[in-house]
Order: structure tokens, then sequence, then C-alpha cells
């Protein structure tokens, strides 16, 4: 398969998604509410705490990293459990298939486009005002770049249990509770809803060994560390690059195994 024919996917899914401006700003509106309750709820824990200093951070450092990692949520969502339960229900499945393309590949650069626009609606102005507020607390530099390797990584990840969770969806023919259900273990122990430096010692070295903290924890703690040591960086990219090879081959063979389940509802 040809690159072009990726980047064919993926500029159709731009266009897709441009078309649906509206439902855009609902989110964008939805999320700032969310963000102002987040302000608040923080600036309460550590006016009760009585010291600047929580677990290693400050005020300021706990609302940098929420107001980034829920930008970051924001981008790199993905709704496959739900796009691959459709398919089941409806036996679009059956015609998805038959294309030329690996179905897992397929519904990933068909969802790409989405990526894009969501990285510059979402993600890239949140990260400019952050920066632009607290004047040079993101350190800019080469974690940067870390931090871009670090995402794609992460993107993987986050596609594959998406995929691997759907898949589940072939034996229950059933999305809302199983969807509801991942992405509450995803956002409370990827470090998304709360920071994983606020998790009891035990809990957060348990969360350090799951692909979940590798999703958003690890490409925020290389962005926000901006002099991050050799060391910890490959500790990082190794966890990460740990996982992403891991949860593809685990979900394409989950998805492989689960095809024989497959029952076309559709007509």
């Amino acid at each position: 398969m040809r690159p072009k024919k990726y980047l064919t996917l993926t500029r159709a899914g731009i266009i897709e998604s441009l078309q649906f401006r509206l439902g855009t700003l609902v989110i964008i509106a939805g999320n700032l509410l969310y963000l102002i309750v987040v302000y608040f709820l923080w600036k309460a824990i550590y006016a009760s705490a009585g010291t600047d200093t929580v677990n290693g951070m400050t005020f300021t450092d706990t609302l940098i990293y929420l107001v980034l990692a829920t930008a970051l949520f924001n981008f790199m969502e993905m709704y496959f459990v739900w796009e691959i339960g459709r398919n089941i229900q409806s036996g679009k499945i059956a015609l998805d298939l038959l294309k030329p393309m690996e179905y897992r590949k397929y519904l990933f650069w068909s969802y790409s486009g989405t990526f894009v626009t969501q990285f510059f609606f979402t993600f890239l102005p949140t990260f400019i005002v952050v920066t632009a507020v607290t004047h040079g607390a993101i350190h800019l530099g080469i974690n940067l770049l870390f931090f871009v390797i670090s995402v794609v990584l992460a993107v993987s990840i986050n596609y594959s249990i998406d995929f691997l969770v759907g898949t589940i969806c072939l034996y229950t023919e059933s999305i809302w509770g199983i969807n509801i259900m991942k992405q509450v273990i995803v956002m409370l122990l990827s470090g998304v809803t709360v920071p994983i430096a606020f998790f009891p010692e035990p809990l957060k070295t348990i969360t350090y060994y799951l692909p979940f903290q590798s999703i958003y924890n690890a490409p925020l703690s290389i962005l926000l560390d901006g002099k991050s040591d050799p060391e910890t960086l490959l500790t990082t990219f190794g966890m990460q690059l740990f996982w992403c090879v891991a949860m593809t081959v685990l979900s394409k063979l989950f998805w492989k195994a689960s095809l024989r389940q497959i029952t076309v509802n559709g007509g």
C-alpha cells in the first residue's frame, strides 16, 4: 500500500472533521468549563493543604499539568470502540473487511485527519496560551522533540487499547458500557484526571508498569521536565516502546482470533 493512499484517507478525514465546526466549538466550550472547575477545585485543595507544594508539585505545576493533560486527551481521544461497535451492529463491518487494506490500518488512517484538526484546534492553542500565561514555566528546547516522539508512541498505544476493547464488541455486540468502563480506567490511571504524583505510593508504583501512564503522563513528564536526564528519557521511551509493541501484537492476535465470532446483523 503506497503512502499516497494513506495520505488520501488523512485528507478525507480532515475534510470530514471540518464539516462539523459547531461540534468542535461546543467541545472547546465544554473544555473551558471543565478547566474552570479544575482550577477552583485544586485551588481549594492546595488552600486546605496549608502548603505551597503537595507531592512535589506546586499549584502552578498541577494546573499546567492538568490543562495540558486535558488538551492532550482531546487531541488523542479516539472513538474507535464506538465505530467498531456501530459497524458490527449495522453489518458494515462485512464491507470494511472486503476493502483492499487491513481493517486495523484502514480504521486508523481514516481517523488520522481528525488528529490533525484536533491538534490545531485544541492542543496547539492551549499549549501556546499556557506557555504565554506562565511566562516560561514550560522549558522550550530539545524536550519538544522528545515530546513529539513520545506522543507518537502514545497514539499507537492508545489506538491499540481502543482496538482491543472494540474487538470485544464482536462477542457482546454492545458498546456503551464497555467504552465507558475503558474511558474511566484510562483517564484515571493515565494521569488525566489526577496527576500520578498524587497517587498513593503502592498504586503509583503499579501504575508506572501499566500501559495507561504511557499515554498521557509519559509525554507530559517529558514536556514539563525540560532537563530530563538521559537515563530517565531512556526509561520512559523504553516503557512506551514496550507497550507500543506489546499492545499492537496483542490487539492484532485478539482481532484475528475474534473474527471467527463475527455476526452480521445489518441488511
